[in-house]
């Protein structure tokens, strides 16, 4: 246990029941996005909520049925320190039916825990910040977008992002369809941030090959970008040997363990909550980070409630002057537009439990 978890570990949590709201939103990525929001009811109408990033509708639909037909194995109601919740959803089964792939175990598992935390945090009149103490800073963000959701991939959104404003910065995902004048005008932009290569991902829509060439033009095209998710194998190795100390790690990231398996000493890593599960094995790998100076930003995925709050609130907490791809929700919008809120934002004048607002 992490000396950062301990400051929270004994926190008291008293759960009454607990309900459940689905978000659902049009994405930039050119797909239907559906969340669904974990409720945590205390005493004296407390609430804690975390939310459930799985991807497949699906799961969604099954637990917002279950729910509805009064036929879901929920017992959360009791008294415990926040540890003893924790553990005790080890041997919960969250899903009234399997998922569709394993990972969504992980996320679900981490809307529960969040909403627990943020109870207990509200229970205790404190912050995510101030229990670990430690204090919230304005949190850097950049925006995320896909080039390639209408055909043939074109730098025609990030020129409108930069319309709206020219501070604007940018993650990218680039693929086999990015020609070397797309990346030329891309760069020339001198706002793109990090490249995620996404060769760890399996069975989705967006896997790409661990190719070297294609990894050689986009480190070349983009010499100060952050490269995140390349793999190493004998045919990359000695292009990603070349650029170390840009390359960070993402899909893989789930405990210490994971960090340690890595192919080289990371110089970055992109912390996404969600992929860890539990609270602790998101602060034990925060500390162990820090105590090497591993360079640290936070990852979203899709967040549509109050799951991107969250990522604020870690975010400002512990790497707020990172690369931060934690954009706020407004950016998820299918068109460029200009009511989003601009980087860095703010830290809340009230902020409460482990929600990032005014609420």
């Amino acid at each position: 246990m992490s000396d950062l978890y301990e400051r929270i570990a004994d926190l008291p949590l008293a759960v009454e029941g607990f309900d459940l709201d689905r978000h659902e939103m049009d994405t930039s990525a050119g797909f239907t996005r559906v969340t669904t929001v974990v409720e945590l009811h205390g005493p004296d109408g407390a609430v804690g909520r975390g939310e459930d990033v799985a991807y497949d509708t699906e799961d969604h639909d099954r637990l917002r049925d279950a729910h509805e037909g009064d036929d879901l194995d929920w017992e959360f109601a009791g008294e415990y320190a926040f540890d003893e919740f924790s553990a005790a959803l080890d041997d919960a089964d969250l899903f009234p039916e399997p998922p569709e792939r394993e990972v969504s175990r992980h996320y679900r598992r981490w809307a529960v825990e969040s909403a627990a935390l943020d109870l207990a945090l509200r229970q205790a009149e404190t912050t995510f910040a101030d229990a670990l103490d430690r204090s919230y800073d304005p949190v850097r963000f950049v925006v995320s977008t896909r080039l390639d959701t209408e055909g043939e991939p074109s730098a025609e959104r990030i020129h409108e992002w930069l319309d709206i404003d020219p501070e604007m910065e940018f993650k990218l995902d680039p693929t086999d369809a990015w020609t070397a004048a797309l990346m030329d005008d891309l760069a020339a932009t001198d706002r793109v941030r990090i490249l995620d290569l996404k060769s760890y991902y399996e069975g989705t829509e967006v896997d790409t090959d661990a190719d070297p060439e294609r990894y050689r033009q986009v480190a070349e095209a983009f010499p100060d970008a952050v490269l995140e998710d390349t793999k190493f194998t004998d045919e990359t190795r000695e292009v990603l040997d070349g650029v170390a100390d840009r390359l960070s790690w993402d899909y893989p990231i789930v405990d210490v363990a994971s960090v340690e398996d890595l192919p080289v000493e990371p110089a970055w890593l992109n912390i996404k909550p969600s992929r860890f599960g539990t609270v602790s094995d998101l602060l034990d790998t925060i500390e162990y980070c820090l105590e090497r100076d591993i360079t640290l930003y936070g990852g979203g995925q899709y967040e549509l409630g109050v799951g991107r709050e969250h990522l604020h609130a870690v975010a400002s907490t512990f790497y707020s002057e990172g690369p931060n791809d934690i954009a706020p929700s407004a950016y998820h919008s299918p068109e460029p537009h200009a009511d989003v809120p601009e980087s860095p934002l703010a830290v809340p004048e009230e902020p409460v439990g482990l929600r990032w607002s005014r609420e």
